[in-house]
């Protein structure tokens, strides 16, 4: 969901409710992403606060290329090139591999970020010797990704592997399914 707040367009990271009691009324907190600088904000909201829903055109789009300032795509039917300030993608615009065709979000013909899915699936390039930590019965390794990203990933996955990454968190959630080589 993204809202205007103060003028701005923020999109609703996370919100939770907290019931009040007696004649004290609920609040809701949520953490907001300024979608045009990126930082992120935390607010408290009444339930008589009044907020502007805002709907987001979506199109698909191609990635073209990563560089130091900006992820750049195209359009695949009109060829049309945008690009994204990596500061304003996050940490998460290293998920996003050459080729890959992504919903892009735009507001007022700007684009303002891009839909990432839940889970991605990233190949393990090498892995560390497994660490067991103390008090810990879990044993975990740090594994570097293709994308240069490093995760923690139980002892049975060797280089070359492919694994599911939980792309909000950076965490391993599974050994993919094999991948069938051309």
């Amino acid at each position: 969901m993204v809202i205007r707040l103060d003028g701005e367009l923020y999109k609703v990271i996370a919100a939770t409710y907290h019931a009040g009691g007696g004649q004290m009324a609920g609040v809701t907190h949520a953490k907001l992403r300024n979608l045009q600088t990126g930082t992120v904000r935390e607010v408290r909201f009444r339930a008589d606060d009044t907020l502007e829903d805002v709907q987001l055109e979506r199109r698909p789009m191609q990635v073209l290329y990563r560089d130091q300032e900006a992820t750049h795509f195209m359009d695949s039917e009109t060829f049309e090139q945008v690009s994204i300030p990596n500061e304003r993608l996050g940490p998460t615009a290293a998920f996003l591999q050459e080729g890959a065709t992504v919903p892009v979000e735009f507001s007022e013909g700007r684009p303002v970020g891009v839909v990432f899915p839940d889970v991605v699936e990233v190949r393990v390039l090498e892995t560390a010797p497994p660490t067991r930590s103390v008090g810990n019965e879990n044993v975990w390794k740090e594994a570097r990704l293709e994308n240069g990203l490093s995760v923690l990933v139980p002892p049975f996955i060797a280089p070359g592997e492919w694994i599911r990454v939980e792309v909000a968190t950076g965490t391993y959630v599974e050994r993919a399914r094999k991948k069938k080589e051309l």
